[in-house]
């Protein structure tokens, strides 16, 4: 199994607009051969010291059957479209791609 936790830093103020984008695609993700869960997340303020709070970053939770699903995940028209339609909101995304590191 592959976790995958995007961090996507928004334009200021642009995050329902990308939250309205990004939530009309989820469904045709989560159809997705390989899909095991798909959502994004937002900050809650949990009042613990060490959190840092950030209002123009939408995280997105991600499980995949397999590196070849994310990787067809990615090319799939949905995703594409998705990717042009955001973009004018986007600044930057971080990618972490992951698997299980117990023995």
């Amino acid at each position: 199994m592959i976790s995958v936790i995007a961090s996507i830093r928004l334009n200021e103020g642009a995050r329902e607009s990308f939250l309205q984008i990004f939530n009309a695609n989820v469904p045709a993700v989560r159809r997705e051969d390989g899909c095991l869960e798909y959502y994004p997340a937002v900050d809650v303020d949990s009042g613990i010291p060490v959190q840092r709070l950030d209002a123009d970053i939408v995280t997105i939770l991600e499980k995949w059957q397999s590196l070849e699903a994310l990787r067809a995940h990615l090319a799939a028209p949905h995703m594409l479209a998705y990717k042009e339609k955001v973009a004018p909101l986007v600044k930057e995304t971080v990618l972490k791609v992951l698997t299980s590191a117990e023995g």
